[in-house]
């Protein structure tokens, strides 16, 4: 199965997204005549499989490397460097092209940043007085569609970076991003942010209008009708829940990088032990596609009942004569076992870790935390992990739900955590805890709680949840509705004036705006009022859609609420959702413990 994921039924053509920047890279490999070694940042080598194809690029006569502090490898008289403007990896590219210099190796040396690039980083090849020998480019690769209706802006630190660093340069990106999808499906109408950072964004976006105008006249109807932006900072709770659905799982436990999980062979059934495979996971997998969203109770429900479809149909088959027309529908029952195979070895891996005491236990501490039913028994559980050693990051995810629902905690518990976290973890880890402080994840209470509030203001707690027919997304965390997809659905209804009040209880400002096109779109809409009904609703059939992005990262379970919404009878919107990395949990963590570079 193609790791590439098949756009063909996605809700705007993000093929053509695709294939531009494909023909972006091409066309720079053919611009360096010859053959050439690619030295590519390692961190991009995921984005680039979901883009072309290896064979493709040895076509262009590629030789392919990743860039490290080992001196490259190669024949080849051209190096071309294609990487992120990171400072640290321009250091490595300069140890590289020293080590070369001090050989006697004389190369043509070419480096593109992506998307673009930086005096910052240019300077760094002036101080080290090799500038003279790149040639410097950009290939604009701001965006990349993971699946039909995902794309990512590939922006890994970017909630570290504007809750902790102060660096805001990912919000100017994403609002690039977004001008660039303007320029392809038209001008963008409606537009509601919350937070910090994403009305940032909006404003950004109006100011790329000013400078690039997208005009609303030129390129009809627009195919996006909204665009909600949210900050992850407007919701932190919803991440440090474990997921529940069969991909989140699959991402809690597996971990999942650019579409496919990496397991050892005898996962998947293999008597080899010791090697790893990838196991690819996009829409592109039909099995796959119906059941990642659902929760994973479910999912090994819906395996098992496919299995024993097979096994009885086999049966009949060779208990009786069968037509031709039957027999072809059996075979082709028998090609989808090879996919029923891979998520039956996936799913039952998955049970070894979900049937476990202690993974209930968690659950059920969650569910207490989301509650706030009762204070001292969620300290002293986490206390009590804490003198066990268990995983630092999972003490943290709890730690950071139990302070998020408590508006932090008293200084006197506070303090003991903090000191018994050091103890027991060492004190290297004081970084971590003043990165989580800065972020307001982990912090001394100030304040009284207001999450029961909104808790209820949103319905987040919802009990009877019917996990095998759900009516609505608390099915997947089994009873609690993400506060993150609860502002979506309100957005869409009803926009956010409707709900001033609510709204502040939760961090940063709020837009609501109606943007206006070019040029003089005022007196454009005025004299044409079947096109202002059109930029509310979608007359001629066709769903509406909303482009929702989350800058700091979203989890494959609010992935899942987003499409089980667009779902829903009445809500006529299909959803295109943008991020600036998937995330769960542990992932958002680790960049504020310094794992991640």
């Amino acid at each position: 199965m193609a790791q590439i994921p098949n756009l063909d039924t996605a809700p705007l053509n993000l093929t053509s997204l695709r294939e531009q920047s494909q023909k972006e890279l091409l066309n720079i490999l053919k611009n360096i005549r010859g053959n050439k070694c690619l030295v590519i940042d390692p961190k991009l080598s995921g984005s680039l499989s979901l883009l072309i194809q290896t064979s493709l690029l040895k076509e262009n006569g590629v030789e392919l490397r990743h860039l490290s502090s080992e001196p490259v490898q190669t024949e080849c008289s051209k190096i071309l460097y294609l990487v992120r403007s990171h400072t640290n990896l321009m250091k490595l590219i300069s140890s590289n092209i020293h080590n070369d210099l001090s050989k006697g190796v004389q190369r043509e040396y070419f480096l593109y940043f992506v998307p673009r690039r930086t005096i910052v980083c240019e300077k760094i090849f002036e101080d080290e007085k090799i500038h003279h020998l790149l040639t410097i480019g950009e290939y604009p690769l701001y965006m990349l569609p993971l699946d039909e209706d995902v794309i990512s802006f590939e922006l890994d630190l970017s909630y570290k970076e504007c809750c902790v660093d102060g660096d805001t340069s990912s919000l100017w990106h994403i609002a690039k991003a977004i001008h660039k999808l303007e320029f392809s499906f038209g001008f963008i109408p409606n537009v509601r942010a919350k937070g910090k950072a994403s009305t940032k964004v909006a404003e950004i976006l109006n100011s790329l209008q000013v400078e690039e105008p997208v005009s609303s006249t030129d390129l009809g109807i627009p195919e996006i009708n909204t665009l909600i932006l949210l900050d992850r900072e407007v919701d932190l709770v919803t991440p440090m829940c474990f997921q529940l659905t069969y991909e989140g799982l699959l991402d809690e436990i597996l971990q999942i990088n650019n579409g496919s999980v990496e397991v050892d062979t005898t996962v998947m059934g293999s008597q080899q032990d010791g090697k790893k495979v990838k196991v690819p996971l996009n829409s592109s997998d039909k099995l796959f596609k119906e059941i990642r969203d659902m929760n994973f109770e479910v999912v090994v429900q819906v395996l098992r009942q496919k299995a024993t479809s097979i096994q009885q149909d086999y049966a009949e088959v060779k208990s009786q004569s069968q037509s031709v027309s039957e027999l072809k529908d059996f075979v082709k029952k028998l090609n989808s076992l090879p996919e029923i195979a891979r998520h039956v070895n996936l799913a039952q891996h998955l049970q070894s870790f979900t049937s476990k005491p202690s993974f209930h236990a968690r659950l059920d501490m969650e569910q207490t935390l989301l509650e706030l039913q009762n204070y001292d028994i969620c300290f002293e559980y986490i206390e009590e992990m804490i003198h066990k050693q268990e995983s630092l990051v999972n003490v943290l995810r709890l730690l950071v739900l139990f302070s998020i629902t408590n508006s932090g905690l008293p200084k006197k518990n506070f303090d003991y955590l903090r000191r018994e976290i050091l103890h027991s973890y060492g004190f290297e880890h004081m970084p971590t805890l003043y990165n989580l402080e800065k972020a307001g994840l982990f912090k001394k209470q100030e304040s009284k709680s207001n999450w029961l509030a909104i808790a209820r203001a949103f319905q987040l707690i919802v009990e009877d949840t019917d996990t095998a027919n759900p009516k609505d997304i608390s099915y997947i965390f089994s009873g609690y509705a993400p506060l993150s997809i609860r502002l979506v659905q309100h957005a869409i209804r009803s926009g956010w004036r409707s709900m001033e009040e609510i709204l502040k209880l939760l961090p940063g400002p709020h837009v609501d705006l109606k943007r206006q096109g070019v040029p003089n779109s005022n007196s454009f809409l005025d004299a044409n009022p079947a096109f202002q009904s059109n930029f509310d609703r979608v007359t001629d059939g066709r769903r509406s859609l909303a482009l929702v992005i989350f800058i700091g990262g979203i989890s494959f379970a609010e992935i899942a609420a987003l499409r089980f919404l667009s779902s829903q009878e009445g809500m006529g919107y299909d959803f295109l959702i943008g991020t600036t990395k998937i995330i769960n949990g542990t992932t958002l963590l680790e960049t504020l413990m310094g794992y991640k570079d």
